[in-house]
Protein backbone atom coordinates (compact mmCIF):
# COMPACT_ATOMS: atom_id res chain seq x y z
CA UNK A 1 0.00 0.00 0.00
CA UNK A 2 0.97 2.92 -1.21
CA UNK A 3 2.24 6.58 1.25
CA UNK A 4 -1.02 8.30 -0.17
CA UNK A 5 -3.67 6.07 0.63
CA UNK A 6 -2.29 4.51 4.24
CA UNK A 7 -2.50 8.71 4.98
CA UNK A 8 -6.22 8.52 3.50
CA UNK A 9 -7.26 5.70 5.69
CA UNK A 10 -5.39 6.79 8.77
CA UNK A 11 -7.61 10.22 8.77
CA UNK A 12 -10.34 8.71 7.41
CA UNK A 13 -10.39 6.64 11.16
CA UNK A 14 -9.68 9.46 12.84
CA UNK A 15 -12.52 11.54 11.56
CA UNK A 16 -14.78 8.91 12.27
CA UNK A 17 -13.75 8.13 15.80
CA UNK A 18 -13.46 12.49 16.42
CA UNK A 19 -17.62 12.12 14.67
CA UNK A 20 -18.52 9.56 17.28
CA UNK A 21 -17.04 11.42 20.77
CA UNK A 22 -18.59 14.28 19.45
CA UNK A 23 -21.95 12.71 19.13
CA UNK A 24 -21.86 12.01 22.75
CA UNK A 25 -20.25 15.25 24.58
CA UNK A 26 -22.78 17.16 22.91
CA UNK A 27 -25.44 15.40 24.40
CA UNK A 28 -27.71 17.15 26.66
CA UNK A 29 -26.39 16.45 30.47
CA UNK A 30 -30.29 16.61 31.32
CA UNK A 31 -31.26 13.67 29.29
CA UNK A 32 -28.02 11.66 31.30
CA UNK A 33 -30.01 12.34 34.67
CA UNK A 34 -33.64 11.68 32.83
CA UNK A 35 -34.64 8.72 35.55
CA UNK A 36 -35.71 5.48 33.98
CA UNK A 37 -39.56 5.43 32.21
CA UNK A 38 -39.75 9.31 33.29
CA UNK A 39 -40.14 12.12 30.74
CA UNK A 40 -37.75 15.12 30.65
CA UNK A 41 -38.71 18.18 28.95
CA UNK A 42 -37.16 20.90 29.44
CA UNK A 43 -37.18 21.95 33.02
CA UNK A 44 -40.29 19.29 33.60
CA UNK A 45 -39.95 16.22 34.95
CA UNK A 46 -42.89 14.00 35.11
CA UNK A 47 -42.60 10.17 36.75
CA UNK A 48 -46.10 10.47 37.50
CA UNK A 49 -48.15 6.82 36.76
CA UNK A 50 -45.31 4.39 37.14
CA UNK A 51 -46.27 2.89 40.27
CA UNK A 52 -42.91 4.34 42.31
CA UNK A 53 -42.36 2.92 46.06
CA UNK A 54 -39.63 5.32 46.21
CA UNK A 55 -38.53 8.82 44.62
CA UNK A 56 -35.82 7.42 41.81
CA UNK A 57 -32.57 9.19 41.79
CA UNK A 58 -30.38 11.05 40.47
CA UNK A 59 -32.98 13.61 39.27
CA UNK A 60 -31.98 16.61 36.97
CA UNK A 61 -30.89 19.63 39.10
CA UNK A 62 -32.65 21.79 36.22
CA UNK A 63 -36.49 20.46 36.78
CA UNK A 64 -38.75 23.40 37.94
CA UNK A 65 -41.68 21.45 37.85
CA UNK A 66 -41.53 17.68 39.30
CA UNK A 67 -44.50 15.40 38.85
CA UNK A 68 -44.37 12.06 41.25
CA UNK A 69 -48.24 11.95 41.21
CA UNK A 70 -50.10 8.77 41.18
CA UNK A 71 -47.43 6.44 42.62
CA UNK A 72 -47.13 4.38 45.90
CA UNK A 73 -44.96 6.67 47.47
CA UNK A 74 -44.77 5.71 50.87
CA UNK A 75 -41.92 7.99 52.31
CA UNK A 76 -39.46 11.15 51.69
CA UNK A 77 -36.05 11.40 52.05
CA UNK A 78 -35.02 14.30 54.29
CA UNK A 79 -32.87 15.92 52.16
CA UNK A 80 -33.97 14.44 49.22
CA UNK A 81 -34.58 18.10 47.11
CA UNK A 82 -30.77 19.68 47.79
CA UNK A 83 -30.23 19.43 44.58
CA UNK A 84 -32.87 20.79 42.82
CA UNK A 85 -33.00 24.86 43.91
CA UNK A 86 -34.77 25.53 40.79
CA UNK A 87 -38.00 23.40 41.87
CA UNK A 88 -41.12 25.92 41.69
CA UNK A 89 -44.13 22.78 41.50
CA UNK A 90 -43.95 19.65 43.18
CA UNK A 91 -46.29 17.31 42.96
CA UNK A 92 -46.94 14.50 45.43
CA UNK A 93 -50.75 13.99 44.98
CA UNK A 94 -52.13 10.75 44.68
CA UNK A 95 -49.49 8.66 47.00
CA UNK A 96 -49.59 6.48 50.15
CA UNK A 97 -47.77 9.34 52.42
CA UNK A 98 -48.08 9.18 56.00
CA UNK A 99 -46.00 11.43 57.76
CA UNK A 100 -43.81 14.06 56.39
CA UNK A 101 -40.87 14.25 58.89
CA UNK A 102 -38.23 17.04 59.66
CA UNK A 103 -35.93 18.33 56.78
CA UNK A 104 -38.22 16.53 54.56
CA UNK A 105 -38.49 19.93 52.11
CA UNK A 106 -34.95 21.14 52.49
CA UNK A 107 -34.27 23.82 49.73
CA UNK A 108 -36.83 24.42 48.64
CA UNK A 109 -36.69 27.66 49.10
CA UNK A 110 -38.49 28.80 46.07
CA UNK A 111 -40.95 26.26 45.76
CA UNK A 112 -44.36 27.83 45.04
CA UNK A 113 -47.12 25.31 44.60
CA UNK A 114 -47.20 22.04 46.83
CA UNK A 115 -49.78 19.16 45.83
CA UNK A 116 -50.16 16.43 49.03
CA UNK A 117 -53.75 15.67 48.22
CA UNK A 118 -55.10 12.43 48.25
CA UNK A 119 -52.87 10.72 50.42
CA UNK A 120 -52.91 9.13 53.93
CA UNK A 121 -51.25 11.90 56.26
CA UNK A 122 -52.59 12.22 59.45
CA UNK A 123 -50.50 14.82 61.23
CA UNK A 124 -48.59 17.84 61.00
CA UNK A 125 -46.20 18.61 63.29
CA UNK A 126 -44.20 22.56 63.47
CA UNK A 127 -41.22 20.88 61.55
CA UNK A 128 -42.93 19.31 58.30
CA UNK A 129 -43.27 22.66 56.49
CA UNK A 130 -39.77 23.85 57.39
CA UNK A 131 -37.98 26.32 54.70
CA UNK A 132 -41.11 26.34 52.44
CA UNK A 133 -40.90 30.57 52.85
CA UNK A 134 -41.75 31.23 49.03
CA UNK A 135 -44.88 28.50 49.36
CA UNK A 136 -48.30 29.98 48.09
CA UNK A 137 -50.46 27.24 47.58
CA UNK A 138 -50.71 24.38 49.74
CA UNK A 139 -53.23 21.28 48.95
CA UNK A 140 -53.68 19.17 51.38
CA UNK A 141 -56.97 17.93 50.61
CA UNK A 142 -58.66 14.33 50.92
CA UNK A 143 -55.49 12.99 53.78
CA UNK A 144 -56.61 11.85 57.02
CA UNK A 145 -55.49 14.75 58.85
CA UNK A 146 -57.06 15.11 62.38
CA UNK A 147 -54.46 16.94 64.11
CA UNK A 148 -52.58 20.32 63.36
CA UNK A 149 -49.77 21.33 65.71
CA UNK A 150 -50.57 25.06 66.85
CA UNK A 151 -47.42 26.09 64.72
CA UNK A 152 -47.35 23.68 61.81
CA UNK A 153 -47.91 26.41 59.56
CA UNK A 154 -45.53 28.64 60.56
CA UNK A 155 -43.01 30.49 58.56
CA UNK A 156 -45.57 30.49 55.67
CA UNK A 157 -45.44 33.58 54.88
CA UNK A 158 -46.04 34.16 51.35
CA UNK A 159 -49.12 31.60 51.58
CA UNK A 160 -52.06 32.64 49.49
CA UNK A 161 -54.14 29.53 49.26
CA UNK A 162 -54.57 26.95 52.20
CA UNK A 163 -56.66 23.65 51.67
CA UNK A 164 -58.14 21.59 54.13
CA UNK A 165 -61.00 20.12 52.72
CA UNK A 166 -62.07 16.55 53.23
CA UNK A 167 -60.11 15.43 56.04
CA UNK A 168 -60.50 14.90 60.12
CA UNK A 169 -60.13 17.99 61.76
CA UNK A 170 -62.22 18.17 65.01
CA UNK A 171 -60.94 21.80 66.48
CA UNK A 172 -59.13 23.90 64.00
CA UNK A 173 -57.17 27.67 65.99
CA UNK A 174 -58.87 30.68 64.08
CA UNK A 175 -57.10 33.17 66.82
CA UNK A 176 -53.95 32.63 65.05
CA UNK A 177 -53.96 29.97 62.73
CA UNK A 178 -51.51 27.84 63.72
CA UNK A 179 -48.92 29.96 62.95
CA UNK A 180 -50.30 31.25 59.86
CA UNK A 181 -49.68 35.25 59.12
CA UNK A 182 -52.91 36.66 56.80
CA UNK A 183 -50.75 39.06 55.35
CA UNK A 184 -51.22 37.04 51.99
CA UNK A 185 -53.70 34.65 53.12
CA UNK A 186 -56.66 34.87 50.58
CA UNK A 187 -58.31 31.54 50.77
CA UNK A 188 -58.47 28.47 53.51
CA UNK A 189 -60.61 25.60 53.22
CA UNK A 190 -61.76 23.93 56.38
CA UNK A 191 -64.93 22.08 54.12
CA UNK A 192 -66.05 18.49 54.72
CA UNK A 193 -64.40 18.01 58.32
CA UNK A 194 -65.85 17.43 61.70
CA UNK A 195 -65.43 20.88 62.77
CA UNK A 196 -68.04 21.08 65.63
CA UNK A 197 -66.55 23.72 68.02
CA UNK A 198 -65.95 26.90 66.17
CA UNK A 199 -66.19 30.44 68.36
CA UNK A 200 -67.77 32.59 66.83
CA UNK A 201 -66.01 35.97 68.00
CA UNK A 202 -62.77 34.40 66.64
CA UNK A 203 -64.54 34.26 62.83
CA UNK A 204 -65.69 37.96 63.46
CA UNK A 205 -62.53 38.96 64.27
CA UNK A 206 -60.81 37.67 60.68
CA UNK A 207 -59.90 40.68 58.17
CA UNK A 208 -62.42 41.05 55.88
CA UNK A 209 -60.82 39.89 52.40
CA UNK A 210 -60.40 35.83 54.76
CA UNK A 211 -63.87 36.08 55.42
CA UNK A 212 -64.65 36.09 51.71
CA UNK A 213 -62.62 32.78 51.24
CA UNK A 214 -63.59 31.21 54.33
CA UNK A 215 -64.96 27.98 53.54
CA UNK A 216 -66.91 26.07 56.45
CA UNK A 217 -69.74 23.92 54.59
CA UNK A 218 -70.41 20.34 54.92
CA UNK A 219 -69.30 20.74 58.64
CA UNK A 220 -71.13 19.57 61.59
CA UNK A 221 -71.65 23.26 62.99
CA UNK A 222 -73.39 23.79 66.55
CA UNK A 223 -76.87 25.13 66.11
CA UNK A 224 -75.40 28.69 67.73
CA UNK A 225 -76.96 31.76 67.13
CA UNK A 226 -74.36 34.09 67.40
CA UNK A 227 -72.73 31.84 64.81
CA UNK A 228 -76.06 31.94 62.84
CA UNK A 229 -76.20 35.68 62.58
CA UNK A 230 -72.95 35.58 62.05
CA UNK A 231 -72.69 33.30 58.79
CA UNK A 232 -76.25 34.96 57.85
CA UNK A 233 -75.06 38.54 57.38
CA UNK A 234 -71.83 37.18 55.64
CA UNK A 235 -74.84 35.77 53.25
CA UNK A 236 -76.68 38.96 53.29
CA UNK A 237 -72.97 40.93 52.37
CA UNK A 238 -72.60 38.74 49.73
CA UNK A 239 -69.45 37.42 50.92
CA UNK A 240 -68.93 34.28 47.76
CA UNK A 241 -67.63 31.28 50.55
CA UNK A 242 -71.06 31.31 52.34
CA UNK A 243 -73.81 32.97 49.22
CA UNK A 244 -72.44 30.19 47.19
CA UNK A 245 -72.41 27.09 49.45
CA UNK A 246 -75.76 28.21 51.34
CA UNK A 247 -77.40 24.73 50.59
CA UNK A 248 -74.26 22.96 52.09
CA UNK A 249 -73.93 25.04 55.83
CA UNK A 250 -75.43 22.16 58.28
CA UNK A 251 -75.81 22.45 62.03
CA UNK A 252 -76.25 19.79 64.59
CA UNK A 253 -79.63 21.05 67.02
CA UNK A 254 -79.38 18.04 69.52
CA UNK A 255 -76.19 17.18 69.17
CA UNK A 256 -76.26 14.09 67.12
CA UNK A 257 -75.36 12.96 64.12
CA UNK A 258 -78.85 12.03 62.90
CA UNK A 259 -80.23 15.87 63.87
CA UNK A 260 -79.02 17.82 61.01
CA UNK A 261 -80.32 20.73 59.71
CA UNK A 262 -79.70 23.45 57.12
CA UNK A 263 -78.21 27.02 58.14
CA UNK A 264 -80.41 29.33 56.41
CA UNK A 265 -83.72 26.49 55.05
CA UNK A 266 -84.80 25.94 59.07
CA UNK A 267 -84.89 28.79 60.45
CA UNK A 268 -87.32 27.77 63.21
CA UNK A 269 -84.65 26.52 65.15
CA UNK A 270 -83.29 29.94 65.53
CA UNK A 271 -86.56 31.80 65.88
CA UNK A 272 -85.47 32.62 69.97
CA UNK A 273 -82.68 34.36 69.02
CA UNK A 274 -82.39 37.64 69.04
CA UNK A 275 -81.17 40.09 65.72
CA UNK A 276 -78.20 42.41 67.26
CA UNK A 277 -76.31 39.74 68.23
CA UNK A 278 -74.09 39.79 64.86
CA UNK A 279 -73.75 43.37 65.39
CA UNK A 280 -72.03 43.06 68.91
CA UNK A 281 -69.73 40.33 67.53
CA UNK A 282 -68.31 42.07 64.10
CA UNK A 283 -67.27 45.23 64.58
CA UNK A 284 -68.74 47.05 61.29
CA UNK A 285 -66.49 48.57 58.71
CA UNK A 286 -66.06 52.54 58.65
CA UNK A 287 -67.49 54.16 56.26
CA UNK A 288 -65.94 57.60 54.28
CA UNK A 289 -67.13 59.25 51.91
CA UNK A 290 -64.42 61.47 49.41
CA UNK A 291 -64.60 63.44 46.35
CA UNK A 292 -62.40 62.24 43.73
CA UNK A 293 -59.07 64.45 43.49
CA UNK A 294 -59.40 65.58 47.01
CA UNK A 295 -57.06 63.67 49.53
CA UNK A 296 -57.72 60.55 52.40
CA UNK A 297 -55.88 59.83 55.62
CA UNK A 298 -56.46 56.73 57.08
CA UNK A 299 -55.22 55.77 60.53
CA UNK A 300 -54.72 52.28 61.89
CA UNK A 301 -56.67 52.02 65.15
CA UNK A 302 -55.19 49.74 67.31
CA UNK A 303 -56.17 48.41 71.14
CA UNK A 304 -52.53 48.15 71.94
CA UNK A 305 -49.71 50.07 70.37
CA UNK A 306 -48.50 47.54 67.46
CA UNK A 307 -44.93 46.71 66.47
CA UNK A 308 -45.48 46.70 62.37
CA UNK A 309 -48.56 48.03 60.54
CA UNK A 310 -49.60 46.68 57.11
CA UNK A 311 -52.60 47.44 55.18
CA UNK A 312 -54.51 45.92 52.23
CA UNK A 313 -55.75 47.50 49.11
CA UNK A 314 -59.34 46.80 47.73
CA UNK A 315 -56.92 45.49 45.40
CA UNK A 316 -55.97 42.91 47.19
CA UNK A 317 -52.26 44.46 47.45
CA UNK A 318 -49.88 44.35 50.58
CA UNK A 319 -49.07 47.63 51.35
CA UNK A 320 -46.38 48.37 53.51
CA UNK A 321 -43.32 51.62 53.49
CA UNK A 322 -43.06 52.95 51.65
CA UNK A 323 -46.47 52.76 49.47
CA UNK A 324 -48.20 50.98 46.66
CA UNK A 325 -46.16 49.62 43.64
CA UNK A 326 -47.69 52.83 41.16
CA UNK A 327 -46.72 55.05 44.43
CA UNK A 328 -50.52 56.77 44.69
CA UNK A 329 -50.97 55.20 47.71
CA UNK A 330 -47.94 55.92 50.51
CA UNK A 331 -47.94 54.48 54.19
CA UNK A 332 -46.41 56.62 56.49
CA UNK A 333 -43.92 56.26 59.37
CA UNK A 334 -46.91 56.10 61.98
CA UNK A 335 -48.66 53.28 60.15
CA UNK A 336 -51.45 55.81 58.41
CA UNK A 337 -52.35 55.65 55.00
CA UNK A 338 -51.95 58.32 52.44
CA UNK A 339 -53.40 59.32 49.58
CA UNK A 340 -52.80 62.58 48.02
CA UNK A 341 -55.24 62.41 44.62
CA UNK A 342 -58.02 60.06 45.60
CA UNK A 343 -59.07 58.19 42.22
CA UNK A 344 -61.63 55.71 41.29
CA UNK A 345 -60.09 52.60 41.95
CA UNK A 346 -58.76 53.99 45.53
CA UNK A 347 -62.73 52.90 46.15
CA UNK A 348 -63.27 49.74 48.67
CA UNK A 349 -62.05 48.53 51.54
CA UNK A 350 -59.05 49.21 53.52
CA UNK A 351 -57.40 46.63 55.56
CA UNK A 352 -55.39 47.97 58.51
CA UNK A 353 -53.26 44.81 59.97
CA UNK A 354 -51.61 45.14 63.33
CA UNK A 355 -49.17 43.04 64.64
CA UNK A 356 -47.00 43.14 68.53
CA UNK A 357 -46.60 41.80 71.34
CA UNK A 358 -49.59 42.38 72.71
CA UNK A 359 -51.84 42.00 69.91
CA UNK A 360 -53.42 39.40 67.91
CA UNK A 361 -53.02 39.71 63.43
CA UNK A 362 -57.28 39.65 64.20
CA UNK A 363 -56.51 43.18 65.17
CA UNK A 364 -57.49 45.07 62.45
CA UNK A 365 -59.59 47.93 61.13
CA UNK A 366 -61.87 48.26 58.01
CA UNK A 367 -62.50 51.47 55.90
CA UNK A 368 -65.33 51.05 53.47
CA UNK A 369 -64.28 54.15 51.24
CA UNK A 370 -66.71 55.64 48.28
CA UNK A 371 -65.08 57.55 45.90
CA UNK A 372 -67.97 60.79 44.56
CA UNK A 373 -67.81 62.56 41.42
CA UNK A 374 -68.78 65.87 41.73
CA UNK A 375 -71.21 67.09 38.58
CA UNK A 376 -70.73 70.42 37.44
CA UNK A 377 -73.88 72.67 37.03
CA UNK A 378 -75.37 73.09 33.97
CA UNK A 379 -75.01 76.81 32.44
CA UNK A 380 -78.06 78.75 32.56
CA UNK A 381 -79.21 79.18 29.02
CA UNK A 382 -79.19 82.89 28.60
CA UNK A 383 -82.19 83.89 25.83
CA UNK A 384 -81.07 87.55 25.52
CA UNK A 385 -78.36 87.21 23.12
CA UNK A 386 -80.05 85.09 21.21
CA UNK A 387 -83.26 87.61 20.88
CA UNK A 388 -80.67 90.81 20.12
CA UNK A 389 -78.94 88.32 17.13
CA UNK A 390 -82.56 88.06 15.87
CA UNK A 391 -83.77 91.14 15.94
CA UNK A 392 -80.67 92.34 14.38
CA UNK A 393 -80.92 89.68 11.65
CA UNK A 394 -84.83 90.42 10.36
CA UNK A 395 -84.75 94.42 10.59
CA UNK A 396 -81.66 93.68 7.78
CA UNK A 397 -83.88 91.94 5.88
CA UNK A 398 -86.71 94.56 6.06
CA UNK A 399 -84.42 96.86 5.03
CA UNK A 400 -82.94 95.09 1.87
CA UNK A 401 -86.55 94.20 1.25
CA UNK A 402 -87.75 97.89 1.21
CA UNK A 403 -84.52 100.06 -0.40
CA UNK A 404 -82.33 97.45 -1.82
CA UNK A 405 -82.88 97.57 -5.90
CA UNK A 406 -83.16 94.21 -7.56
CA UNK A 407 -79.83 92.95 -9.77
CA UNK A 408 -80.33 93.21 -13.00
CA UNK A 409 -79.71 89.78 -13.97
CA UNK A 410 -82.81 89.24 -11.38
CA UNK A 411 -85.06 91.74 -12.97
CA UNK A 412 -84.10 89.68 -16.93
CA UNK A 413 -84.59 86.52 -15.25
CA UNK A 414 -88.29 87.95 -13.93
CA UNK A 415 -89.44 89.66 -16.63
CA UNK A 416 -88.86 86.84 -19.39
CA UNK A 417 -90.73 84.09 -16.79
CA UNK A 418 -93.21 86.62 -16.75
CA UNK A 419 -93.43 86.81 -20.86
CA UNK A 420 -92.91 83.28 -21.63
CA UNK A 421 -95.17 81.80 -18.97
CA UNK A 422 -98.83 81.91 -19.39
CA UNK A 423 -101.44 81.37 -16.81
CA UNK A 424 -104.38 78.79 -18.07
CA UNK A 425 -107.68 80.62 -18.01
CA UNK A 426 -110.68 79.64 -16.80
CA UNK A 427 -113.04 78.37 -19.17
CA UNK A 428 -116.10 80.49 -19.60
CA UNK A 429 -119.88 78.30 -19.84
CA UNK A 430 -120.27 78.56 -23.26
CA UNK A 431 -117.17 77.41 -24.15
CA UNK A 432 -117.39 74.22 -21.73
CA UNK A 433 -121.09 74.02 -23.63
CA UNK A 434 -119.33 73.94 -27.00
CA UNK A 435 -117.00 71.57 -26.04
CA UNK A 436 -120.03 69.19 -24.58
CA UNK A 437 -121.38 69.53 -27.99
CA UNK A 438 -118.43 68.82 -29.79
CA UNK A 439 -118.23 65.57 -28.30
CA UNK A 440 -121.55 64.54 -29.61
CA UNK A 441 -121.90 66.31 -33.11
CA UNK A 442 -121.41 64.51 -36.11
CA UNK A 443 -119.36 66.32 -37.94
CA UNK A 444 -115.81 65.40 -36.84
CA UNK A 445 -113.62 68.32 -35.31
CA UNK A 446 -110.46 67.70 -37.19
CA UNK A 447 -111.70 67.15 -40.53
CA UNK A 448 -109.45 69.21 -42.95
CA UNK A 449 -111.74 69.27 -45.95
CA UNK A 450 -114.82 70.39 -44.11
CA UNK A 451 -115.28 74.33 -42.94
CA UNK A 452 -117.16 74.18 -39.45
CA UNK A 453 -120.39 76.55 -39.42
CA UNK A 454 -121.53 78.80 -37.48
CA UNK A 455 -125.23 77.70 -38.07
CA UNK A 456 -124.41 73.77 -37.59
CA UNK A 457 -126.90 71.65 -36.34
CA UNK A 458 -126.35 70.30 -33.03
CA UNK A 459 -128.56 67.76 -31.77
CA UNK A 460 -128.25 66.51 -28.16
CA UNK A 461 -130.24 63.16 -28.08
CA UNK A 462 -133.04 63.08 -25.22
CA UNK A 463 -134.00 60.01 -23.57
CA UNK A 464 -137.34 59.25 -22.77
CA UNK A 465 -139.48 61.82 -21.04
CA UNK A 466 -140.28 59.44 -18.32
CA UNK A 467 -136.64 59.12 -17.74
CA UNK A 468 -135.31 63.38 -17.82
CA UNK A 469 -136.48 63.70 -14.16
CA UNK A 470 -135.28 67.56 -14.48
CA UNK A 471 -132.28 66.73 -15.91
CA UNK A 472 -130.50 69.21 -18.27
CA UNK A 473 -132.59 69.25 -22.23
CA UNK A 474 -130.46 71.62 -24.75
CA UNK A 475 -132.08 72.44 -28.30
CA UNK A 476 -129.56 74.84 -30.40
CA UNK A 477 -131.47 75.63 -33.07
CA UNK A 478 -130.21 76.57 -36.71
CA UNK A 479 -130.59 80.31 -36.58
CA UNK A 480 -128.76 80.39 -33.17
CA UNK A 481 -125.70 82.41 -33.07
CA UNK A 482 -122.83 81.27 -30.88
CA UNK A 483 -121.21 84.28 -30.89
CA UNK A 484 -124.32 86.21 -30.04
CA UNK A 485 -126.16 84.22 -26.99
CA UNK A 486 -128.14 87.16 -25.26
CA UNK A 487 -131.55 84.94 -26.98
CA UNK A 488 -130.50 81.69 -24.80
CA UNK A 489 -133.47 80.75 -23.09
CA UNK A 490 -133.49 78.53 -19.88
CA UNK A 491 -136.94 76.79 -19.19
CA UNK A 492 -138.16 74.07 -16.79
CA UNK A 493 -140.06 71.01 -18.28
CA UNK A 494 -143.50 71.04 -16.52
CA UNK A 495 -142.62 66.65 -15.59
CA UNK A 496 -139.56 67.74 -14.00
CA UNK A 497 -140.69 70.40 -12.05
CA UNK A 498 -141.26 68.43 -8.61
CA UNK A 499 -137.78 67.70 -9.16
CA UNK A 500 -136.25 71.40 -9.43
CA UNK A 501 -135.06 72.03 -5.84
CA UNK A 502 -133.05 68.92 -5.95
CA UNK A 503 -131.29 68.10 -9.30
CA UNK A 504 -131.61 71.29 -11.16
CA UNK A 505 -133.31 73.37 -14.14
CA UNK A 506 -134.02 72.03 -17.73
CA UNK A 507 -132.50 74.24 -20.48
CA UNK A 508 -133.94 74.66 -23.57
Amino acid sequence: MSWPALLGALLCTLRVGLGTLDAEDFLPTALHNCPDRCVCAADHLSCAGLGLQDVPAPLPVSAADLDLSHNALQRLRPGWLTPLSHLRTLRLGHNELEALGHGVFENASVLQLLDLSWNALRALSGHDLEGLKALETLLLFHNRLAHLDPNAFQGLSALRGLYLGCNELTTFSFDHLHGLGVAHLRTLDLSSNRLGRIQAPDLASLPAFLKNGLYLHNNPLPCDCHLYHLLQRWRQRGLSAVSDFAREYVCLAFKVPTSRVRFFEHSRVFENCSAPLAGSLEKPEEQLQVQAGQSLRLQCNASAPAAHVAWVSPQHELLVAPGSRNGSIAVLADGSLAIRNVQPWHEGVFVCLATGPRLRHSQTHEYNVTVNFTNPEPEAFNTGYTTLLGCAVGLVLVLLYLFAPPCPGCRRCYQRTCRCRRWPRAPSPLQELSAQSSVLSTTPPDAPSRKASVHKHVVFLEPGRNGLNGRVQLAVAEDFDLYNPVSLRFKAGSESTSSMGSEGLVIT
